[in-house]
């Protein structure tokens, strides 16, 4: 399972809070796996140099076809203009087609509490995983 370790791309202030965004990605099939994979690296490059990035990390489980990325960010403006600036805006464009399914959690907590624990972003995922779930349900009990 490769996985990318925790990386500070900015330092940030102790006593702040940051925003934390962990996500899981499944691609539809084997064939997909390579594409995400190597898109999901040009990805890591630019938080690597993002504004606002204090912190990423990402998961590959290639034979699962899962992916899961973690970062934080000083402020969910940072995080939007990341998601919203190339190459990371034509990379969700051309990777959408390839998804099964996507989970995308949100959490703040204070910068000493930085780097964040992959078991602690699975936590998040999960509980974020059964609040869709329930809502899914939800919405066809109507």
């Amino acid at each position: 399972m490769p996985t990318l370790p925790w990386t500070t791309p900015n330092p940030v202030t102790p006593g702040t809070r940051v925003l934390v965004m962990a996500s899981r990605f499944e691609v539809r099939s084997a064939k997909d796996v390579p594409k995400f994979f190597l898109k999901s690296l040009a990805a890591w490059r630019q938080v690597k140099s993002a504004p606002g990035a204090v912190g990423a990390s990402l998961i590959a489980q290639p034979l699962k076809r899962v992916f899961h990325t973690l970062s934080a960010w000083e402020s969910r403006e940072a995080l939007d203009t990341f998601v919203r600036t190339e190459p990371h805006r034509g990379i969700m464009g051309t990777l959408r087609p390839t998804m099964r399914t996507s989970t995308f959690t949100f959490w703040e907590v204070p910068a000493e509490n930085l780097p964040i624990t992959w078991p602690d972003a699975r936590e998040h995922l999960a509980d974020q995983e059964r609040r869709n779930a329930t809502e899914r349900d939800g919405d066809t009990a109507s």
